[in-house]
């Protein structure tokens, strides 16, 4: 099978201009003793153009691969041939270059871009990018082997680029050139040119420039057909990573693990026209799957998607915790550890987990979790800038002092699984150490119940000390500072942390005020709650006057499975009478369910169904969108979906009566958002569905369509 390495580096730059940079560039040629595989090249096509402007050489470079004895005896070589070529614009101030193998080329294709072009912000800086990618057809059985090879030869000379032209600046230094001046126009021309300023529109002869690109889709689309990531695409220089800014904010990261944050970055840009998360943010999914891109994408748009849902991003800002919260939730942010990491201190052995899970549900609680892990993702950027140097994760102190068997109430320990669950996915990384302290005897009870559910590079961060052992070597003080160990361990500092402490049964609340209140929580947001059950589907009217609307939704099956159907019908349905919930109203006090299509319509004869039904499981997300063709009446209708019969036998199981029994399995529960997007907002064309119009969640997935169906559904489990 083949396979396909891509490589995309972050922009570096060199702080001298372009033409210094060149004659730097220019000394590698015909060999260079920096490269020692490179052995020779010669020049097979030279064109420069009358006045000196435009300058491009094609050579033949002859490599000696650092590959083992038997490899290149099975293929038969002692060399392999590379074509570059060259385009040099000293009018623009580029340099474009091109390789490509010609050795084995029906076998591995291997093709490089460089450019390097002035920088945007500072006409005397220079930028570098350099893309490649490595496509392994077949070779002799030993495909993995050259991969691994070509990899790494690849990997070691990005690194060696840098320092050669450093070397040949210095040398141009040594002799005493430390300025090379503008190419200007021939004489006779000077009357045209005078007007021009450094950068101008370029004829689109010479690759890509940067300038044209600022401006208008064609370029754009061209560069995406073609096969050249690197060239620079529109947009401003934010959009690309420096390799500066990689080492000072996000630290050392290998070439390869800079270019897949650079790819998975690009990637978002284009499909999430929404809210991006931050460079460090995606470099921890990216952490979390050994930098395995396709597995990082995946994790990653699980949580944006799970974000968006839960209006993670209003978290800090919209969200109070409840009173209950902040007098007995035994935890916070207390200075920093020795590392520079934010350290959060948690008395988890004074607190009464289950009096919280019972005044507050699980929902608040996770909640308030959440805030406290977006706390910390703000407080790492804040001590990168203060200690001025990448830190990324936090560390977590839990004293254990206190725990008992109250602690191991199941429905506490669910809430705990659960809240752990949604951390370790949405915040893969972001914890760089736990110190349990005090640890007692029924821990290792709770511990076996707890570690299945974190992940192993998490359990590696873990640190248990039994009783006072943490006083002793080995112990805190390796981690965090005399000065700031808290007063309760013993220490001098005092601590902020609230003591925790058992929670008035007064405050409890009954299951039904939970679950009510849950939906107070949800309903905040732009969506709508609704209840689905069996023979009673939830329908919403959606009148268009203009023929070629879209219709867009986005739901959330939060319980249940349901189908999802569109209809059209010509004539108003009547409006809802108040009593259609029926016996249903007692079961579901926070449910809105409301049927529109009349028992005694037909379907195809009073209204049609414009969109295949799409059945959605318990938890999907869905988004999509309908181009309408007539007005009239759309009714978009959420149903139950009722479960095939047991396939194996015609007898009832048990689960199955005792099911049919609970009238709430019958309960669906659906959160929606619809909204009507006129065809002038979207220009006829689907693909600016994917811009992120204002009714859309920030973090919706892009939509897309194919141009045989109307519509589209995207589902993300």
């Amino acid at each position: 099978a083949a396979m396909v390495q891509k490589y995309q580096s972050p922009v570096r730059v060199y702080k001298h201009p372009f033409e210094l940079i060149m004659a730097a560039y220019e000394r590698r040629f015909p060999t260079c003793p920096l490269i020692p595989m490179f052995v020779a090249s010669d020049t097979v096509n030279e064109y420069k153009s009358e006045d000196e402007a435009i300058h491009v050489i094609e050579r033949r470079c002859k490599l000696d691969i650092d590959a083992p004895r038997l490899l290149k005896k099975i293929a038969g070589v002692d060399y392999v041939y590379f074509v570059q070529k060259n385009s040099l614009n000293r009018r623009e101030r580029t340099l474009h270059i091109e390789a490509y193998n010609e050795t084995f080329s029906n076998r591995v294709i291997i093709n490089e871009h460089c450019s390097y072009t002035v920088h945007p912000d500072n006409e005397d800086w220079t930028c570098f990018e350099q893309s490649a990618s490595l496509d392994i057809k077949s070779f002799f059985g030993f495909e993995s082997t050259v991969e691994k090879i070509a990899m790494k030869q690849y990997t070691s000379n990005i690194k060696k680029g840098k320092e050669i032209i450093e070397y040949y600046l210095k040398q141009l230094e040594e002799e005493g050139i430390t300025f090379v001046p503008r190419w200007t126009p021939p004489v006779a021309c000077k009357s045209e040119s005078s007007t021009s300023h450094p950068r101008r529109p370029v004829s689109p002869a010479i690759n890509i420039p940067e300038s044209a690109t600022k401006e208008g889709l064609n370029n754009k689309e061209i560069l995406n057909s073609s096969s050249s990531p690197s060239e620079p695409t529109a947009g401003t220089p934010d959009d690309k990573l420096d390799a500066d800014y990689i080492k000072r904010y996000l630290g050392d990261l290998t070439p390869m693990q800079e270019s897949c944050l650079i790819r998975l970055r690009q990637w978002l840009q284009e499909t999430h026209k929404g809210k991006i998360p931050k460079d460090e943010h995606i470099l921890r999914f990216l952490r979390a799957r050994d930098f395995n891109i396709d597995k990082a994408r995946e994790i990653l748009c699980q949580s944006l998607t799970w974000r968006k849902q839960h209006q993670v991003d209003y978290i800090l800002d919209t969200w109070n915790p409840p009173q209950v919260l902040q007098d007995y939730y035994a935890g916070g942010w207390h200075h920093h550890d020795k590392d520079g990491r934010p350290l959060y201190v948690l008395r988890l052995g004074q607190m009464d987990t289950k009096g919280l899970v019972r005044a507050l549900g699980e929902e608040a609680l996770l909640r308030y979790v959440l805030s406290i892990n977006e706390e910390g993702l703000r407080r790492c950027e804040e001590n990168t800038k203060v200690f001025g140097r990448p830190i990324s994760s936090w560390t977590c102190l839990v004293d254990l002092e206190g725990l008992n068997m109250r602690h191991l109430w199941r429905p506490g320990v669910k809430a705990l699984l659960r809240i752990i669950e949604v951390v370790e996915a949405n915040y893969p990384e972001t914890l760089g150490r736990l110190l349990i302290l005090r640890a007692p005897r029924v821990f290792p009870v709770l511990w076996t119940l707890v570690s299945p559910f974190i992940d192993d590079n998490t359990r590696k961060k873990f640190l248990i000390y039994a009783g006072n052992d943490y006083q002793g070597p080995g112990g805190l003080l390796d981690y965090i500072d005399k000065e700031i160990i808290p007063d309760f361990l013993g220490g001098e500092c005092m601590c902020e942390v609230p003591e925790g402490g058992l929670v008035p049964k007064s405050l409890y609340r009954t299951a039904e005020e939970l679950e009510n209140e849950d939906i107070k929580l949800w309903t905040e947001t732009i969506y709508q709650s609704a209840s689905v059950f069996k023979g009673a589907p939830h329908e919403v009217l959606i009148q268009i006057v203009d023929a070629s609307s879209v219709i867009t939704w986005d739901f959330d099956v939060c319980k249940g499975d349901i189908v999802f159907n569109i209809f059209h019908s010509k004539r108003a349905p009547q409006p809802p009478k108040k009593d259609s919930l029926g016996a249903h109203s007692i079961t579901s006090p926070g449910g809105n369910n409301v049927q529109l299509i009349d028992k005694v319509w037909q379907l195809g004869r009073d209204y049609s169904m414009v969109e295949s039904p799409l059945i959605c499981k318990e938890g999907e997300s869905v988004q999509g969108s309908h181009v309408t063709r007539w007005p009239g009446f759309y009714i978009l209708q959420w149903k139950f979906h009722s479960m095939p019969a047991c396939a194996t036998t015609n007898l009832p199981r048990v689960d199955d009566v005792l099911a049919s029994l609970q009238v709430s399995s019958h309960k669906c529960k659906v959160m929606y958002y619809t909204e009507v997007i006129g065809s002038e907002d979207f220009r006829g064309s689907m693909t600016s569905l994917e811009s992120s119009h204002s009714g859309f969640s920030q973090l919706s997935a892009a939509t897309t369509s194919s141009s045989q169906s109307h519509s589209s559904s995207m589902i993300s489990r």
